[in-house]
């Protein structure tokens, strides 16, 4: 079991006035006037600019001018100018004033300056991106449960960023900036313990600690249907893939869900003695990769799976036991298909990346500190890993040498969720600290990609009407 998880409650205790969920997090300092609030003082400005008419330019033009004769009239010692005499020879070619205003500078040589010019032309320099060290925004996330168990953000292709905080959930328009409550669930059936939007990021699933799974639209706010005896209790994972909702729970279990059948419950997979609480589906659709509290890592493929759900155990195509604590923290590669990166909990601290097709661990790298989430770039080799005990930072990654690019600090408790915008460039951070900051980590990509045609707006449109 990992270190630093806590039990859930339905509620906590607030303060007499109420933080606003989603609301700019501080207010802004004060910041004193530039000018003097004295009538009768005179202004300057911000500069200091002498006054000319205490200036005598006649004893200026002397001590400028008369000053250097007399020094260039005295008359030196031997040694002194067999020495100036050597220099001027050697180094300054005869040319005893270099900083003189009568005559032009020396030209450069030709062949100097031709090297210079070919080898700027031919070696452009790269322009290294800047990386802000501060979050562009923050927001605060009050009740915001801290579990490191569960997944409690996530950030749709619509641009609309969802996040539990306690029994509600909030949704965040990122491109006007507004807050909305979907729902608030009954005490009974609370807290919310998973979120993940569909893919046509319209409608959102959302795994409940009572072990039932709502799908919502939310477009209209209206609930769809609720997945009822899928798991024996918390629902603490989620990951689509298409049309199928994949679910992990406290049992240890794991379900593939097709939402458009009535008897949506198509698959399962056996292989955690423990909490699941990491799911994620390559971006082919084809492997599944699990997390879970017995430090385990499984690889399942889509061509090994049952279509008979009475079958009970599908086999996992690896079952990979390198990580010392719980794994959570689970990333695809967007660049090449067979490469998984995953970060154990506080007991390991260690990111591993693996080839999903033989199982083999390609390199593990000593974080130093709980791993609570990982986020590939989709414009460069770049990994973003956020993490708890002891310093709550975001640190960038250089793949595959991992050298440290930046590390972001801001968060005053451990980073337990990390969400990426539909254009890969901004990243979201949700901490115990019950704030929610947003990163501009990873640039801007040099040509915008048009967005995919949305395939998955229909996916609740066949076969639903009749499900009651």
């Amino acid at each position: 079991m990992d270190a630093g998880s806590r039990s859930i409650s339905s509620g906590k205790s607030r303060a007499a006035v109420q933080r606003p969920p989603l609301q700019e997090a501080g207010s802004r300092p004060y910041m004193p006037p530039l000018s003097t609030r004295n009538p009768s003082a005179k202004c300057y400005g911000d500069r200091f600019i002498p006054d000319r008419s205490a200036m005598d330019m006649d004893v200026a033009h002397y001590l400028l001018t008369e000053g250097k004769k007399d020094k260039e009239n005295a008359v030196a010692s031997p040694s002194k100018e067999a020495y100036r005499r050597l220099l001027a020879e050697k180094l300054l070619n005869n040319r005893t004033r270099i900083l003189a205003f009568r005559n032009k500078p020396p030209e450069p040589e030709n062949v100097f300056a031709a090297d210079t010019v070919s080898s700027h032309q031919a070696k452009p320099a790269k322009q290294r991106r800047y990386i802000p060290q501060s979050a562009e925004r923050t927001l605060d996330a009050p009740d915001l449960v801290d579990d490191y168990y569960l997944n409690l953000m996530d950030w749709g292709s619509s641009n609309v960023l969802s996040i539990a905080l306690g029994d509600t959930m909030y949704l965040w328009d990122a491109s006007s900036g507004s807050t909305s409550e979907l729902v608030t669930v009954e005490e009974d059936n609370g807290p919310i313990t998973s979120v993940s939007w569909a893919p046509d990021g319209r409608h959102l699933a959302i795994g409940l600690n009572s072990s039932d799974i709502q799908l919502w639209d939310t477009s209209s706010s209206r609930l769809l249907r609720t997945l009822k005896g899928v798991h024996e209790s918390r629902v603490g994972s989620l990951a689509w893939n298409n049309n199928i909702l994949t679910t992990g729970g406290m049992d240890g279990g794991i379900v593939n869900n097709d939402v458009r059948i009535r008897d949506h419950a198509v698959q399962t997979y056996q292989g955690h003695n423990q909490e699941v609480c990491g799911l994620k589906w390559s971006g082919s659709g084809q492997q599944l990769a699990s997390g879970g509290n017995d430090n385990l890592l499984h690889i399942w493929d889509v061509s090994m799976a049952s279509s008979m759900p009475s079958a009970g155990r599908n086999q996992w195509l690896h079952r990979l036991e390198d990580h010392m604590a719980a794994v959570k923290a689970l990333a695809w590669c967007p660049f090449q298909s067979n490469l998984l990166a995953t970060g154990g909990g506080g007991s390991d601290r260690c990111i591993k990346f693996w080839n999903t097709h033989t199982g083999a661990c390609l390199n593990s790298v000593d974080t130093g500190s709980q791993v609570c989430s990982l986020l590939w770039n989709k414009n460069e080799r770049e990994l973003l890993s956020s993490h708890g005990f002891t310093q709550n930072q975001l640190t960038l990654w250089k793949y595959p040498s991992m050298v440290k690019m930046a590390e972001l600090t801001g968060h005053t408790s451990r980073v337990l969720f990390m969400a990426q915008s539909p254009d890969g460039c901004t990243v979201a951070s949700a901490s115990a600290d019950e704030t929610l900051r947003f990163w501009n980590v990873f640039g801007t990509p040099e040509v915008a990609k048009p967005a995919p045609k949305d395939s998955h707006s229909g996916m609740f449109n066949s076969s639903f009407a009749h499900i009651r």
